[in-house]
């Protein structure tokens, strides 16, 4: 393992869903194993900060993931309003003058740069004719986002080994696209996919889960899995 995370914490369980009664059951049928929770776009539009201030309330952690991708002032602006709300993570886009923006009134709370989406392939670089690999855009956004001030990356587990390599224990590395069993193509929009255990062994800090565990009939077995699997690989 990269760091002394508790392993409550390793696996952040994605709150996908578009009402706070629904969010609200996944916490409950998963804190007894878990500690940490992402609130993404679709949530955070239905209920605001409502559903996030509950899990803090709690005792859990939260990663706002919201991706702030606009002109360096309203990226600025809005997390501001992020500022002070006991949220532990927050994503931003990797584009040089929003992570300025962002770093310059971020607080206590950490920022990660998106640096190139899982549902994202080579086939959809080729077609909007962009040069070099997944990986090497990967390796130069993350590059930049630390030297800017970043505090870490929102990067698949196929490109978190080069990037733990390359830039260090320092990087913050949090990987979506997590799938049980063998890293298999998927019938959903997730392409670069890997195992919670693949990635953490590979050097990612937290791994986001999301559809395996909330449309599981038996979520805590899916995660002492995944959590096994995390242990193993010490």
């Amino acid at each position: 393992m990269t760091k002394e995370i508790e392993l409550k914490d390793r696996i952040i369980v994605a709150l996908d869903v578009d009402q706070r009664e629904k969010a609200q059951a996944v916490v409950k049928a998963c804190e007894s194993h878990i500690g940490f929770f992402k609130v993404g776009l679709q949530l955070f539009m239905a209920d605001y900060f409502n559903t996030v201030d509950w899990i803090l309330d709690r005792g859990h952690k939260v990663m706002l993931d919201l991706k702030f991708f606009d002109i360096p002032e309203t990226v600025k602006l809005a997390v501001e309003q992020v500022n002070d709300r006991g949220v532990s993570l927050a994503t931003i886009h990797g584009n040089d003058p929003i992570i300025r923006a962002a770093i310059e009134v971020r607080g206590d709370l950490k920022l990660l740069a998106v640096t190139v989406l899982t549902s994202f392939g080579e086939e959809d670089m080729r077609s909007m004719g962009m040069t070099g690999t997944i990986a090497e855009l990967v390796m130069f956004r993350a590059r930049r986002a630390l030297e800017l001030g970043c505090d870490g990356v929102v990067a698949s587990g196929l490109e978190a080994q080069a990037l733990r390599t390359e830039l260090g224990s320092r990087l913050l590395i949090v990987t979506p696209g997590i799938r049980p069993g063998p890293n298999v193509k998927t019938d959903d929009d997730q392409i670069r996919v890997v195992t919670a255990g693949e990635a953490v062994r590979s050097g990612a800090d937290h791994v986001v889960v999301g559809r395996p565990i909330t449309r599981a009939k038996d979520p805590i077995q899916v995660i002492e899995s995944m959590q096994a699997e995390i242990v193993g690989q010490k």
